[in-house]
């Protein structure tokens, strides 16, 4: 199945101690977690985190949370947008 996923960081909560060279550029390693059925407030779906190492991960220890996703297509059709609530009636469709 595909999604789409759109993402907004703040990227001015990156820790920069973080970033490290590759090949072909400067990286910083995020991790994610989807809910696919359920969306919070502002209509997302999960957040995105600057990822820990294993050890810190054992330590209990979480990455600083950079920003928010949110599924806007679903393959198969299912419609992402949420029904409108105060829809009024009396307005004619011809």
């Amino acid at each position: 199945m595909k999604i789409g996923i759109s993402i907004k960081l703040d990227v001015s909560k990156i820790d920069k101690s973080r970033l490290f060279k590759g090949d072909k550029g400067t990286y910083l390693d995020l991790t994610t977690f989807i809910d696919l059925d359920q969306q919070d407030q502002y209509g997302n779906n999960g957040f995105i985190a600057q990822s820990v190492t294993k050890e810190e991960r054992e330590r209990g220890e979480q990455g600083a949370i950079l920003g928010n996703s949110k599924v806007f297509y679903k393959e198969g059709g299912q419609q992402q947008a949420q029904p409108v609530s105060d829809f009024d009636d009396d307005i004619p469709f011809n």
